[in-house]
């Protein structure tokens, strides 16, 4: 049986059927953004046309599982 993916994870598939990147494209655009302020993040990827909703899911889990991360 296939555990269900929760919380911000769950937007994955739609962001990348959306906008064309893989996670981990969008991963490596946030990299230089690390440090930053979680709104600072959310705003660069809504310049690059991502919506507020993917755009904060994104920066969640990398904030917590990537930034920082070599």
């Amino acid at each position: 049986m296939t555990e269900q993916v929760k919380g911000p994870r769950s937007y994955f598939p739609s962001i990348e059927a959306k906008y064309g990147k893989s996670i981990e494209e969008w991963i490596a655009l946030l990299r230089p953004h690390a440090g930053e302020k979680h709104m600072e993040q959310v705003a660069f990827l809504k310049d690059l046309g991502m919506g507020h909703g993917h755009a904060n899911a994104l920066v969640h889990v990398f904030r917590a599982e990537f930034e920082g991360a070599a």
